[in-house]
């Protein structure tokens, strides 16, 4: 019987799915460690890993005798794996793209309303008890209906982010891409990050994570953009210099900012948690139910066409 390694607790359907094989499901939460890794790849014959477990190229070196064929990511991106490193010791890796457009869409929309609205802060206000009642200067946030919204990638998820910002709140929509994209709606294509930076009021990046993309977003596009600019990240904490992030916010240099992802994740650093005009969440991008079934479904699914010999359904 195969051995099948679920590196983290999977909603109840994930594991159900791989029932005729022998699996192990690690009950810790948090990423692997360099050692557990090492022993999972000489250990089992598939492996279900997600983002923090950082299967890099040392890590492969280090196990010797590799019986592992298969790492199926659970998340569509997988910068923490080393695909070159894997496919050298002839390890496969899937990824889980498609079945989470649509949430983490939602919630790039979530960050622009709650950041624009200033429902953190209200929220915060509220609970400590120093709400006093409603006046008309209280908490004046910014309109979303309308305005400019820049998409730093027009993938799937940059397209499903875009398309609800122009048909749910009529906004303008530009965006920057490795290449122009044919869309069913108006969209207007910047030729440098810089540009589009300076000509929309929400700039939302949404860009894969990698070497590629690592601070993709630095000090020239926070000089760029305006200084009510509100910037949202819901794509991989590294693309952007987190620094520079909050040097422009302590300057007034932008407005706001939305985070659900952050470079040294899980920690947070303190200047960001401090300022009020920041909406900040634990990463929750593709968290609901229904999402994290279907990613682990589809996970399973490249796990047991690995297995029988069948063409991997999403292959990276």
């Amino acid at each position: 019987m195969k051995k099948i390694l679920v590196t983290r607790p999977m909603p109840a359907p994930v594991i159900a799915a791989l029932s005729g094989h022998k699996v192990a499901v690690r009950d810790d939460t948090r990423p692997m460690s360099r050692d557990e890794m090492v022993a999972a790849l000489i250990r089992f014959d598939a492996i279900l890993p997600t983002i923090g477990d950082v299967f890099s190229a040392d890590v492969f070196a280090a196990a010797a005798d590799i019986r592992a064929g298969l790492l199926a990511n659970f998340g569509v991106g997988y910068n923490h794996i080393d695909v070159a490193a894997a496919r050298a010791h002839g390890v496969a890796v899937t990824n889980t793209p498609g079945v989470l457009t649509d949430t983490t869409a939602d919630l790039a929309l979530t960050l622009i309303l709650a950041t624009a609205r200033r429902a953190g802060e209200g929220e915060r206000l509220l609970r400590a008890g120093g709400w006093d009642g409603w006046h008309p200067t209280q908490l004046l946030g910014t309109e979303v209906t309308g305005k400019r919204v820049g998409i730093v990638g027009m993938g799937r998820i940059g397209q499903a982010i875009a398309q609800r910002c122009h048909y749910g709140f009529a906004m303008e929509v530009a965006y920057f891409n490795r290449s122009a994209k044919t869309l069913n709606f108006p969209a207007k294509r910047m030729s440098t990050l810089e540009e589009l930076a300076a000509a929309v009021d929400f700039l939302v990046v949404a860009v894969p994570g990698g070497a590629e993309t690592h601070h993709l977003i630095g000090t020239p596009v926070f000089d760029a953009m305006q200084p009510s600019g509100v910037f949202i990240n819901i794509a991989r904490g590294d693309i952007v210099d987190e620094a520079a992030l909050i040097a422009a916010l302590q300057s007034g240099e932008i407005a706001a900012a939305g985070l659900d992802v952050y470079e040294f994740e899980p920690a947070v650093p303190k200047a960001l948690c401090e300022m009020e005009n920041v909406t900040l969440l634990p990463h929750l991008g593709s968290a609901t139910l229904e999402t994290r079934t279907a990613m682990g479904r589809l996970a399973a699914d490249n796990i047991l066409a690995f297995l029988t010999g069948d063409p991997l359904p999403t292959p990276v």
